[in-house]
């Protein structure tokens, strides 16, 4: 009975269409707290950056979106309403080269630093979070590390922005028969834009540390589409004989990117603990599967009162 129950949950979970994540952290308050202790990581901390939102307009002109079903088009077919325009970029999981992908570049140039090169001219990348390059770089900070400040540096950037969006419309239109009905259309549209930014930053001593400053910065996209002049009459070009369906979009590209300083560093934090996932008991080897990390073995750096 345990067993049919088990399965039916795992069933029910497989049908759930979303899910919530499972850290693997708990924590109960005051009831934990000895468990709380004093730990040394060595991770990459940020020294300084600057968040930019910027904007840029795509023209799209006579985007295919498909047809309409044929058997409901006739000489009194005619598109009445748009409902709803949905842009979201396009990616292809079976191919990251694709030129289809929807790809930001950002090209950075700096002024009063700049790029660590290696002998052949390449700048010097050390890997990061999610396999990010991170750039390092180098400036004389003598000046403000005399005052214990750090040293401000500039860059002006090109951002392009190539590749393709997916278009979604959801349009009204009478049939044949003079029925009102809806369908969703959907196409693709090429997106070929430059834009510019200028930013500061702070920049750390690359004396008093065994690390070079590491530069990184990534960006992030969205889309809001339009018809071109707002008439459907104009920007939605519509075959009755056949069902094909043009149109005309202007498409907003909005642009969040942020760029980051960051040096190694070792920081004192309180844990509870490494995280910990419940696994499934399989019946062969019940409780006697190896632990994934060292048992934790600090001492605590909260004491609880004996007496409470």
């Amino acid at each position: 009975m345990e067993k049919d129950q088990q399965l039916s949950v795992e069933a029910m979970q497989i049908d759930e269409p979303c899910c919530i994540a499972n850290t693997g952290c708990e924590f109960r308050g005051p009831k934990d707290l000895h468990k709380v202790v004093g730990e040394c990581i060595f991770v990459d901390k940020v020294y300084d950056s600057v968040t930019f939102n910027l904007q840029g307009i795509q023209p799209v002109s006579k985007a295919p979106l498909g047809a309409l079903p044929i058997k409901k088009c006739g000489p009194k077919t005619r598109i009445t309403r748009v409902l709803d325009i949905r842009v979201r970029r396009s990616f292809n999981p079976c191919n990251i080269n694709d030129p289809k992908n929807l790809t930001i570049t950002p090209k950075t140039t700096l002024s009063g630093a700049q790029f660590v090169l290696d002998e052949r001219g390449k700048p010097v990348v050390v890997p990061g979070p999610a396999g990010l390059l991170q750039f390092l770089i180098f400036t004389d900070t003598t000046d403000c590390d005399e005052v214990g400040k750090g040293t401000p540096i500039f860059g002006s950037q090109e951002i392009q922005v190539t590749g393709t969006v997916l278009i979604e419309i959801d349009i009204e239109f009478i049939d044949v028969l003079g029925v009102p009905q809806t369908v969703t259309l959907r196409g693709r549209a090429p997106v070929n834009q430059t834009l510019t930014n200028f930013f500061e930053l702070c920049m750390p001593s690359v004396f008093e540390s065994a690390f070079l400053p590491q530069f990184t910065e990534f960006c992030n996209i969205s889309f809001i589409g339009r018809l071109a002049t707002q008439s459907i009459a104009r920007d939605i070009i519509f075959d009755p004989a056949t069902g094909d369906v043009f149109v005309n979009l202007i498409l907003a590209l909005c642009i969040t990117c942020e760029k980051k300083i960051k040096v190694p560093v070792q920081l004192c934090v309180l844990s509870t603990g490494f995280c910990e996932q419940e696994a499934r008991v399989r019946p062969i080897c019940g409780d006697q599967f190896p632990p994934l990390f060292p048992p934790q073995v600090n001492e605590p750096f909260i004491t609880a009162d004996d007496d409470c």
